[in-house]
């Protein structure tokens, strides 16, 4: 994609990176927070998905520099046993959604964990989100099970799909 550079993020993004999430809280389902953060509310987040490792995050970024989207990878539980499954997110912003960012920024995510000291990947998907379903799809993710009504937003509650794949799909 022209013009378009995949790097790690890094803190001068945070603000950019709220600013993504907070659309996905105050305009959608498919995050459950309930009320917008504060770039300094989300500090701790930045540093727990971007510490390298097993725990990365890149940014799309245009040629003006802003951020379009970012993926990243997290602790999936707190539990030593569970410390070789990692969590992935991903999201872009609402204007640079379609553009193909997602296997740009999945893509270079995987491809840097695939040497990291991880077996398996999770994704949960808040449903319906067709969308996030056929990219996790398009990289390996099969499914592992729905949890029915496990959140609840905007006075309904919503399904979450898991998904899953080895680090090495």
């Amino acid at each position: 994609m022209k013009d378009i550079a995949i790097r790690p993020a890094t803190i001068d993004d945070l603000r950019a990176l709220t600013e993504i999430h907070n659309h996905y809280v105050s305009h959608t389902h498919i995050v459950f927070d309930l009320e917008p953060f504060t770039p300094e509310q989300r500090l701790t987040w930045f540093h727990e998905h971007s510490s390298g490792g097993r725990y990365r995050m890149f940014v799309a970024a245009d040629a003006g520099r802003s951020v379009l989207g970012y993926a990243c990878t997290g602790r999936f539980r707190t539990k030593a046993a569970y410390a070789t499954t990692v969590e992935a997110s991903i999201a872009c912003r609402p204007d640079a959604v379609g553009m193909g960012l997602g296997t740009l920024l999945y893509r270079t995510l995987f491809d840097a964990l695939a040497g990291e000291d991880i077996h398996r990947i999770v994704a949960g998907i808040a449903q319906p989100n067709a969308a996030s379903n056929a990219l996790h799809e398009r990289f390996g993710f099969k499914t592992a099970g729905v949890f029915s009504e496990a959140g609840r937003k905007f006075e309904k509650y919503w399904d979450v799909l898991w998904m899953e794949r080895p680090v090495k799909a």
